[in-house]
């Protein structure tokens, strides 16, 4: 059934694209996901660890253990906010800013590598589809 060929597809190319970038992300002595929260703080320093787990659609937890390493890292800090100190807002250091560049062009190889011989209207396309799915499950 073509369904179940998808499915395994599907899960074939998430399982294969986690491994290229696990290997990629090694040379930066991160892991996958850990990019993802520097990403976000790229965007805007100083939210909670709540907003993060928010913004990357993880569980509380999971956030509290990846800023711990990647505080362990040297990457980012936590400081107290100063009209609530009951909340951490967490911040880049200069090596965790330092990561934005080498970290989004290799997001940008290993895209290009994806999609290598497909066409710009197939990749729109692909796209579309893509979000349809996302939203059919979300």
């Amino acid at each position: 059934m073509i369904e179940d060929d998808i499915r395994i597809l599907l899960d074939k190319l998430c399982s294969k694209t986690r491994r290229n970038y696990s290997e990629s992300l090694r040379q930066y002595k991160l892991h996958v996901g850990q990019e993802h929260a520097l990403f976000q703080l790229w965007l805007e320093e100083g939210m909670t660890q709540l907003e993060l787990s928010q913004r990357m659609g993880c569980e509380p937890p999971t956030i509290t253990n990846m800023i711990k390493k990647l505080e362990e890292y040297g990457l980012l800090y936590r400081k107290r906010d100063p009209e609530d100190g009951r909340v951490s807002r967490v911040y880049l250091t200069s090596e965790g800013r330092a990561l934005q560049e080498p970290v989004q062009e290799l997001w940008r190889m290993q895209q290009e590598k994806m999609l290598e011989d497909i066409l710009p209207e197939e990749r729109l396309l692909l796209r579309r589809l893509m979000q349809k799915m996302l939203d059919n499950i979300s």
